[in-house]
């Protein structure tokens, strides 16, 4: 499976996702950067980074419906060009120092509903450019070419070039938007063309409202038990993942004695081990079923995390940190290539974007429960606590993802119009 050739289209795309996502590595901390420049209220910068965490929860269904509407190589295109276009312009306005926390609040939104639509469709498109075998090891290199791109490139280049000024990262990232824009466009026609039967598994979406559309996504993973637990599992081990981003900082500077200039290296451990284990994943794949493999991964990733609650030198508490993103990846390339191999194509869309939305939305309520937890009982507890909850969700997954006889992710893949998943230490 690990030989299988990719082929022209999946390096075009590939390369979209690794350019986009540079771009978002130099825009990210730039948004940040300038709404401090701009205010010291905390409640107005928290704004900024609410407003692109809002549209994935509010519009993610919607996303996936126009994903199976609409001819995805096209929309891929025309929303990175959308996005270009925001980009370029809150750029202009920087650079004329006209810029306020609106508009960056209004540039947050904007980017993150564009990214909603763009993710369902390259979700979907994905299966189209692939073989069926190869979907682990390419969602894996698609997730190892974006944290290299973002966390070992984008990342450290961010704040030197806003200290160039703070409008060329925003222009760099508004390239980048028209450089994957490009890159999808020059995807052959055949393999991106739309399906005529999208809309329900059994016909067309003519005279259908969105909701009902999304409703089909909705019951479709909820009818597909092995996919639904899956989605379930994501959604706790979120819960966790959350909390201890919440606090990673505080607690590698205050109880790992982590020097502030030693930060960036401490981190950057967690995107080698990430990229490590994006690798990796179409090899474990190969090895093991998908149920199998996630188990595995689920357990890995407690005894990494216990011991990095436990341990308490830099060096060691990096190396578990490492391998617990690298499980992360993993995980991520597996459910991904899971459901891209079993869902109707005319679904894809709508399925790809309820996973998502079911599984991120314990990610703001573990946030919230650490920052309340690390005031009142410090942070160690806090990361101590994550890790419980990843135990009990791997035992829930030793139950849950047991593998029957035969495994149901060893049957073949679901047909097009047939009835019958998203950095390293990222929410997955």
């Amino acid at each position: 499976m690990t030989d299988t050739p990719l082929g022209r289209d999946y390096r075009l795309l590939w390369s979209a996702a690794v350019s986009s996502r540079f771009g978002d590595a130099l825009r990210t901390p730039a948004l940040a950067l300038l709404a401090a420049s701009l205010t010291r209220d905390p409640r107005a910068v928290a704004l900024v980074t609410v407003a692109g965490q809002l549209p994935p929860l509010l519009l993610g269904l919607l996303g996936g419906v126009y994903a199976d509407r609409w001819d995805r190589r096209r929309t891929m295109a025309l929303v990175d060009g959308l996005r270009a276009a925001v980009v370029a312009a809150l750029a202009v306005t920087v650079a004329g120092g006209l810029a306020g926390v609106p508009a960056l609040v209004v540039t947050a939104f904007l980017l993150a509903a564009l990214g909603v639509l763009f993710d369902a469709a390259s979700f979907a498109l994905l299966p189209a450019l692939v073989p069926a075998p190869a979907l682990p090891t390419a969602n894996g290199r698609l997730q190892a070419g974006t944290a290299l791109a973002g966390g070992l490139l984008g990342a450290p280049l961010a704040g030197v070039l806003f200290a160039v000024s703070p409008s060329v990262p925003l222009t760099v990232d508004a390239a980048t938007f028209a450089l994957a824009a490009l890159l999808t466009l020059a995807l052959s026609r055949s393999a991106a063309a739309p399906d005529r039967h999208r809309g329900r598994p059994g016909g067309g979406s003519a005279g259908r409202s969105v909701w009902r559309e999304a409703a089909d996504g909705v019951r479709w993973l909820r009818g597909e038990p092995t996919m639904w637990r899956i989605t379930l599992l994501t959604a706790g081990t979120n819960l966790a993942i959350s909390a201890l981003m919440a606090v990673l900082v505080l607690y590698a500077l205050d109880v790992l004695r982590v020097p502030p200039a030693g930060y960036g290296l401490f981190m950057a451990a967690v995107v080698l081990g990430g990229l490590a284990g994006a690798l990796g994943a179409g090899r474990l794949a190969a090895r093991l079923s998908t149920t199998a493999a996630l188990r595995a991964v689920l357990a890995t990733q407690t005894v990494a995390l216990a011991g990095f609650a436990l341990v308490r030198h830099p060096v060691a508490a990096g190396l578990a940190l490492a391998v617990f993103a690298g499980g992360g990846t993993v995980w991520n390339s597996l459910w991904a290539a899971y459901g891209q191999g079993r869902v109707p194509t005319a679904l894809l869309g709508r399925v790809g974007a309820t996973q998502r939305m079911a599984a991120v939305l314990t990610a703001p309520v573990g946030a919230t429960l650490a920052g309340l937890a690390g005031a009142a009982y410090g942070v160690g507890p806090v990361v101590g606590a994550a890790a419980v909850v990843f135990a009990l969700v791997t035992l829930a997954a030793w139950r849950a993802l047991r593998p029957a006889a035969p495994e149901p992710e060893d049957a073949p893949p679901t047909s097009a119009g047939t009835a019958a998943r998203p950095g390293p230490l990222r929410s997955r």
